[in-house]
This record gives C-alpha cells, structure tokens and sequence, in this order.
C-alpha cells in the first residue's frame, strides 16, 4: 500500500469497527481450530494491529509485511518480533508455524495467490492451521480497492476451491459483513462512486462507528449460534494443512 494508508491504518485499527468486527473473527476461528502447540503467523501484518490482538492466545507470535515501516511499527505495537518480506516468498523454514492468519492480502496486486498460498502451506507444520480474510465480489471494487492497491476480489466458493486446489483440507469458507452489505454497496457504487475517491479507512463519529460495530457483534453472535450468511462484504476462512 501507499504510505499514507499504513498511516490510515495505523491511526484507526485499533478503534475502527470494521478492524475489531474482523480481529474478532480470526480470534473466533483460532479459538476453534488453535492448530498443535506452537508459533503463529501473521503475513501481511500491517501496523501490528491483529498481532496486538493476538498476544492475548498466549502464544509465540511472528508478523511479516512488505514494508518495513509497518514492520517496525507492528514490532513495537505488538510487542512481537515483525520483519519485512515477500508473501509469495516467505523468508522461514519449512513447518515454523503451528497457525498462520492473514488478512486481505490475496487480493494485492503485489501478491500471487498461487505463489502464496503454497508458501503459506510450506511454512505451516502438519496438521496447521490457515484462517484467512479475503473482499468479496469483483463488482464490489471501487475506490478503496484503487487506493489500498487490490487488484482482486473473491466469492466464497472460489476462494474454497483455491484453498482446496493449494493442497489444504478441511476448509470451511463463509460469508460476513452481511447485514451491513447493503450500505457497503451504497457507499462504494454510489455515495463514492468516483476512482479518485479516498479508501474506507478513517475515523466515524463515535455514534456511527459504534452502530456498526454493534450491528457486526450481532450478526457475530447469530453466526456462533449457526447461522450461515448467503453474502457478504468479506469471506472468512478457515482450513488445515494436512
């Protein structure tokens, strides 16, 4: 990403609904299915935001970003050891990690998902756990993608199907951000239809910022009690390296 939108991010990911609606889920889906004792992986750790988050699971954390200034800021957020590389050639040995969470990087221009997710599967140990968070629908790109540099976006059922062809197992890939889905369309093809438009990462009035968290903690809830989401602004998943 552009240097302004590590600042963005920086400032904002540690208030900003849509970051702690999405931390949420991949602490959801760690608690689930943690993978054996061990190291966990978050490449395309950004400013560190997530791996704060993750300091909580008690466990040895790593983060990886392609510019070093996030890198840095990630290491002295989080606490954790952060360096600065390639996803689509990650600079650690064979089965280092026991989980790996990674967030919204697939869909980089910068990234191969090929290339990545085979090393995403070498660096996990047998029987490791991946959780990834991918866009959803190509028709959804708008601004935001434009400035934040994604060049590609997913449905639930692709992403599935490119996991399995990857080599992972037991994958499970769903839908969220659905009931704010409609608004997400607003904002994106109409209110901000133009290219030149500012990404969605910034500070909401505190009222606002606070509705939509609270509408995401309900459809969260509604999710752990089994509810299953036809759509989505977002894809979640969650898979195992055999």
């Amino acid at each position: 990403m552009e240097p302004a939108e590590y600042e963005l991010m920086d400032a904002a990911e540690e208030r900003m609904w849509w970051y702690r609606a999405l931390h949420a889920r991949v602490l959801d889906a760690l608690a689930r299915r943690p993978g054996p004792a061990g190291a966990l992986l978050d490449a395309g750790c950004g400013t560190g935001g997530l791996l704060r988050r993750l300091a909580a699971l008690g466990r040895p954390l790593v983060g990886l970003d392609f510019n070093p200034s996030a890198a840095a800021r990630a290491t002295a957020k989080s606490g954790a050891l952060a360096a600065a590389g390639d996803a689509n050639r990650l600079p650690f040995a064979d089965g280092a990690f026991a989980a790996l969470a990674s967030c919204d990087v697939l869909c980089h221009r910068a990234v191969d998902p090929d290339a990545a997710l085979a090393e995403f599967r070498r660096v996990l140990a047998p029987g490791g756990t991946l959780v990834l968070n991918l866009p959803a629908y190509d028709w959804l790109h708008s601004a935001h993608d434009i400035r934040v540099h994604n060049t590609r976006r997913f449905t639930a059922g692709g992403a599935r199907a490119m996991l399995a062809a990857a080599g992972f197992a037991a994958i499970e890939a769903r839908y969220w951000n659905a009931l704010l889905l409609p608004l997400m369309v607003l904002q994106r093809k109409v209110l901000r239809a133009d290219e030149k438009a500012e990404s969605d990462v910034h500070d909401f009035p505190p009222w606002l910022d606070a509705t939509l968290h609270g509408v995401t903690a309900v459809e969260r809830g509604l999710a752990r009690l089994g509810l299953r989401y036809p759509a989505g602004g977002s894809i979640l998943l969650l898979a195992t390296r055999p």
